[in-house]
């Protein structure tokens, strides 16, 4: 029973894997599908690669998702609140992506994870959910935000006596390089995500202990289910980040995409901090188009983005709260 348990718990965080590639796709690549850089498809595998290579760049991300948000819970009720949470991200990540708001797949994991602990009784590590996800989730966005905007102002200043349709040519070009950093920079966050979930699965099984490398296996298999759901992209949310909030042009994509992938970058390698990519990417965004005027963001469709963030942990939490109290009356 434990043996299955720990199989039903890893095949629904590779699910949850699956799920993120494809809502996150948009992430990677929208931009640059919105500015013609790149076809959707070419876009696509692209992003999927880049998102495989990623996932092998470090595992600091994973060790705080294992080790530093809840108490390693135990037994078969330390796999059903592991279970429970993967619910409520799954459930929240599907929402999402009907309605096309780029919610965080990051929150809607770290809000189940805190939810179904809530409900069955382990520990929550407060200090380690305020300083690596609820500090970040609201320094990030302000972060993308300013960054972008001085990214484009500089863009703008560097090429003022250039021709515009060749720079605008020069610059979808470019696009490509700062698609593959962006969708790189969503591997090497993403993946480690699920791989600390997994990790913490095998030491509740004892096939693990903390401290150990993570395993090849569990890096590939995490690696190679978010590259799967990032190249079955998320057309919806891709409409709602390439054209709703602005309908951006080579420059500013360039500018967005740089701008995310060196934020997530920094704050993987000398944070350890499980950002969000939709916050970083959506606030580079916006950042980049006030440049042209403030007004030439679409500031309803960002509130209602933004709104979605703050709800995007509590509503995991539900889920993955009432998921665990399901399985606690059927099963434990």
């Amino acid at each position: 029973m434990d043996t299955f348990a720990l199989i039903v718990t890893v095949a629904v965080a590779l699910f949850f894997t699956y799920t993120n590639g494809f809502h996150d796709s948009a992430n990677a690549i929208a931009t640059s599908v919105s500015t013609r850089a790149l076809t959707p498809r070419a876009a696509l595998a692209m992003a999927a690669v880049m998102n495989l290579a990623g996932a092998f760049l470090g595992s600091g991300i994973a060790k705080t998702v294992s080790e530093g948000l809840i108490e390693t819970p135990q037994g078969s009720k330390g796999m059903a609140i592991l279970f429970s949470g993967l619910v409520g991200a799954i459930v929240w990540n599907l929402v999402t992506w009907y309605f096309g708001l780029p919610s965080s797949s990051s929150h809607a994991l770290f809000g189940g994870l805190v939810g179904a602990a809530l409900a069955g009784g382990t520990e929550v590590i407060w200090h380690g959910v305020i300083d690596k996800i609820v500090i970040p989730m609201f320094l990030s966005p302000i972060v993308g935000l300013i960054v972008g905007y001085l990214v484009m102002t500089a863009i703008l200043w560097l090429f003022r006596r250039s021709n515009p349709h060749k720079a605008k040519r020069g610059f979808r070009i470019a696009q490509t390089v700062s698609a593959a950093g962006m969708a790189l920079g969503h591997g090497l966050q993403d993946a480690q995500k699920t791989m600390g979930v997994v990790v913490m699965a095998l030491v509740i099984s004892g096939h693990e202990t903390y401290g150990d490398p993570i395993p090849v296996w569990v890096k590939l298999v995490c690696a190679i289910m978010l590259s799967l759901g990032t190249y079955a992209g998320g057309w919806r949310i891709m409409r709602t980040l390439g054209r709703k909030i602005i309908e951006l042009d080579p420059p500013q994509g360039f500018a967005a995409e740089t701008t995310g992938a060196a934020i997530m970058f920094t704050t993987a390698f000398l944070f350890k901090a499980p950002i969000s990519t939709t916050h970083v990417i959506t606030s580079a965004i916006m950042g980049v188009g006030a440049t042209k005027r403030v007004n030439a963001v679409r500031w309803g469709v960002a509130k209602n983005i933004v709104m979605g963030w703050f709800i995007t942990m509590p509503a995991a939490a539900l889920v993955a709260a009432v998921a665990y109290w399901i399985v606690d009356l059927a099963f434990l």
